[in-house]
């Protein structure tokens, strides 16, 4: 059984789950309070039966490039405490070393110096209480961030609840850690003011941050919201045997549409997205329909249950984007700075705006995540406000990414 080094103490507490239609409420940050947008489909079972890494990997052509986020740190920042992450992890990457053709490396102990490595501190300094349903979330995305990129050390940041103010200092803990990519796979409705947290993210140069675009459809969450975030989308992706895609659509839970408090930023403006002066949301997408899920091990009980669970939710494709980002920044150009956003550039814009984006991206142009007669409920050929600029071909787009100085 190999060890992980865990910066934890013991108290354990129960708490309520906050429910998924909570968004931030009136009042300073420590008075908003963020959900993670997951979805469980069916029961919790003992082996996994939907899709699995080797799968992914291929759909997204991760398993045509040689990185493997060796270097690089990834911060996964998440409300509460998941007490059995590092063995749930364990099992993830016990079971598809099994299962896959390239299996995913077991961890060797941080405390040793070994990497990659599994790391979880608590960003208020003493032990969060325990929520199943963000463990769940935890399990997600730090065995798929895993998943994306086997060789990069995994930094868990929990912050001690799902208050805005404790998740942005945890953001500020994991940057302050070294990590120069942070998945946040949490958000609620927009507020007046949002803006004004945004420096976390903007003050934080050289660092990366992908966020979710929420699981309810047409409208806007944030971070994703932020100009200084990737915004992750969602799509129904449909393989076939051989684990080839098939089709790639929207998801019609997939949260988007135009920013009511963030101005468009430049990056977006020259691509010509047609927000109307807001911000459009999200940037870029990845499976989500819970129909076509991916599986999570989880032995902390949700709703009474542990094993595997079938997952979806914009969620899912946040801590991936974070991974494909380690994955490019392993392989900078020399002297060129890790990827980040600001107001005016954005490399996964630049990315698109050039003849490379039929090979960096696959353009999602159907399916809705809204009601008829509306016209930035759909998704178009080029960006929209469902899918963003699409998902990503990594064998083309990692490299690109790498390259750009």
């Amino acid at each position: 059984m190999k060890r992980f080094w865990l910066l934890i103490s013991p108290l354990v507490m129960a708490v309520t789950f906050p429910s998924l239609q909570a968004g931030f409420a009136a009042g300073g940050p420590s008075d908003r309070f963020a959900h993670p947008p997951i979805h469980v489909r069916g029961k919790a079972k003992p082996a996994p039966v939907a899709y699995m890494p080797s799968q992914i990997r291929h759909a997204y052509g991760i398993d045509g490039i040689i990185n493997d986020g060796t270097g690089q740190i990834i911060a996964i920042v998440d409300a509460y405490d998941d007490p059995t992450i590092a063995n749930d992890l364990e099992t993830f990457i016990t079971t598809f070393t099994l299962r896959q053709m390239n299996g995913l490396p077991g961890q060797p102990t941080c405390a040793a110096g070994g990497h990659p490595c599994f790391q979880k501190v608590y960003a208020q300094g003493t032990t969060p209480p325990v929520n199943g349903g963000w463990a769940l979330e935890i399990a997600l995305d730090v065995e798929w961030a895993h998943a994306i990129a086997p060789g990069a050390d995994i930094l868990l940041v929990e912050a001690n609840s799902n208050s805005l103010s404790d998740l942005l200092g945890a953001v500020d803990v994991a940057v302050g850690q070294g990590a120069k990519v942070v998945s946040m796979s949490w958000g609620g409705s927009e507020f007046f003011g949002e803006s004004l947290y945004d420096y976390h993210f903007s003050q934080a140069t050289g660092v990366t941050f992908t966020a979710a675009s929420g699981d309810s459809g047409t409208g806007v969450i944030w971070p994703s919201a932020s100009p200084y975030v990737v915004g992750v989308g969602g799509t129904t992706l449909q393989l076939d045997s051989f684990g080839n895609v098939t089709s790639e659509t929207a998801w019609s839970g997939s949260g988007g549409g135009i920013s009511a408090y963030e101005s468009e930023p430049v990056y977006q403006t020259n691509f010509g997205v047609m927000g109307g002066g807001g911000r459009g949301v999200p940037d870029v997408s990845y499976v989500a329909d819970p129909n076509t899920g991916v599986e999570v091990y989880d032995s902390t009980p949700y709703n009474g249950q542990t094993g595997w669970f079938t997952v979806g939710g914009t969620s899912v494709g946040t801590p991936q984007w974070a991974a494909l980002v380690a994955l490019a920044d392993q392989t900078r150009t020399a002297g060129s700075p890790s990827l980040y956003t600001t107001q005016t550039s954005s490399p996964i814009y630049y990315a698109a705006n050039s003849t490379a984006y039929a090979s960096d991206y696959r353009d999602i142009t159907t399916g809705s995540n809204g009601r008829r007669n509306c016209r930035i409920c759909s998704a178009t050929i080029g960006y929209d406000f469902v899918t963003g600029l699409g998902s990503p071909l990594a064998n083309n787009l990692v490299p690109f990414l790498s390259g750009i100085r």
